[in-house]
């Protein structure tokens, strides 16, 4: 499984915002393992930070705009857009402005400054969530459709008909991240001329000029509105080129409105906050439905997260017995509260236990109706977890996991005798100074049972 990815070093770019038209810089900066995108407003007080999540979606108006606790990001699908393009999974993003700089009105800077500042691999593992059935979100006022199918990749189809003549209908696809380079992030924004109209007179697009908006004139244009353009875009002359455009910009290619509706779709679905693989095919986009789907899939993610029961082959050999596990753990009978190992990564671990009536603690918990005490859940969860912290150290049975703190308990169901529990524990952060801290689940009949954050200390055996 692939690795996460973070830049090397800082870098940062200066513009105007495309709406505020506020000058503003942007700097990227390398993230720890696990945290994703986060934007940090710099001109304000204490630095708040607003993640890039779907849930902090308060607006699509010609822009995908989050909010957190009263405070904006404006326009952040250019940028999480060339993140994804490179394949980097975590990355602060800070800015001296609520809007990132509008540059040419594509990614393809904001590429450049992620490539000079390099891209780097981290400790931790890219968690992928593998799409296996058809998910769908229509809207019906629209007709935007978005779906999301089974495939070996994350591709993108993005397909756009805006019913005028000057673009017709155009389809562009994205076969592999690898492309994206090469064939989208220089696709740049555009705008029908009556859009424009209405943009200017309610005072936006202040950091638009014909450098950074492809502006497709869809009317005939009075030469008091022509007039407008000149004074609004600070040019001498404006015209409409033969291809329906207005002048002083060539399009990259003739299916540029297409590609950057594809690139804001990829921006958009980073908002999901896991790596997709799977086809996204999606029919007439725009900011609301795509982010409307992102809140959709986010929500199946999480589902599936909190419930999905790792599988595993009863018959095979675990990478650890009992034998092994009391190797490395203090612990012994009656207190190994787990029977095998079967998965062990630096990130992740999945143990066994099968709990049968000979347990001793059924001899005095509820007699007549023996269920598995809760907190010894939470122990067997904690041995389990103890044996991927100590794979941190390069000799385990010298070391103890002590642990310092848990939070967040839920018990769902019982647990009872002739159940086969099953732990699931990720590390939520990179183990700093002997310090572990870990999200971890446990299973029995394809449910989940109990869950809780654990927090332990490594600490040498004198």
């Amino acid at each position: 499984m692939a690795k996460q990815q973070t830049i090397k070093k800082e870098v940062s770019l200066k513009g105007v915002g495309l709406h505020t038209g506020n000058e503003v810089t942007l700097t990227f900066k390398p993230a720890p393992v696990n945290s994703g995108y986060s934007f940090v407003r710099m001109d304000l007080e204490d630095k708040p930070i607003i993640e890039a999540d779907a849930a902090y979606v308060v607006s699509t108006q010609r822009s995908t705009n989050l909010e957190k606790d009263g405070v904006s990001i404006h326009t952040s699908e250019h940028v999480l857009a060339a993140c994804v393009g490179l394949e980097i999974d975590n990355l602060i993003i800070e800015l001296t402005a609520s809007e990132p700089p509008i540059m040419d009105g594509s990614s393809k800077f904001f590429v450049k400054a992620l490539e000079e500042a390099g891209v780097v691999e981290q400790e931790c593992e890219r968690e992928e969530y593998v799409v296996t059935e058809v998910i769908r979100y229509f809207h019906e006022q629209s007709g935007s459709e978005i779906i999301v199918m089974p495939s070996e990749d994350y591709q993108v189809t993005a397909m756009v008909d805006f019913g005028t003549k000057v673009l017709g209908t155009q389809n562009a696809t994205l076969q592999k991240l690898s492309d994206f380079k090469e064939e989208l992030a220089d696709a740049r924004t555009f705008s029908f001329l009556h859009e424009l109209e209405t943009l200017l007179e309610n005072g936006l697009i202040k950091g638009g000029d014909l450098n950074n908006a492809i502006v497709y004139v869809d009317k005939e244009i009075s030469p008091d509105t022509m007039e407008k353009l000149r004074i609004a875009f600070k040019k001498d002359n404006i015209s409409v080129k033969p291809n329906g455009i207005l002048d002083n910009l060539t399009l990259h290619y003739s299916n540029e409105a297409a590609r950057h509706k594809l690139l804001d779709v990829i921006g958009d679905l980073a908002l999901v906050g896991t790596r997709i693989r799977g086809k996204v095919i999606a029919n007439k986009p725009g900011h609301f439905v795509n982010t409307q789907f992102a809140k959709k899939l986010s929500k199946i993610i999480k589902a599936e997260k909190r419930n999905n029961v790792p599988k595993y082959d009863l018959e095979q050999v675990p990478l650890m017995d009992v034998n092994e596990i009391m190797r490395i753990l203090p612990h012994r009978p009656p207190f190994i509260l787990v029977d095998k190992i079967i998965k062990l990564t630096d990130s992740l671990v999945v143990g066994v236990k099968n709990v049968t009536m000979n347990e001793p603690f059924f001899v005095g918990h509820f007699p007549g109706k023996p269920v598995m005490p809760g907190v010894l859940q939470v122990e067997a969860m904690a041995q389990t977890g103890g044996i991927l912290a100590l794979k941190s150290v390069p000799d385990p049975e010298n070391y103890l996991t002590f642990f310092m703190k848990i939070d967040n308990v839920k018990f769902k169901r019982q647990v009872v005798p002739g159940d086969t529990l099953i732990f699931k524990l990720e590390l939520l952060a990179p183990i700093r100074r002997g310090i572990c801290q870990m999200q971890g689940y446990a299973y029995a009949n394809g449910k989940l049972v109990t869950e809780a954050i654990l927090m332990a200390q490594i600490v040498k055996q004198k």
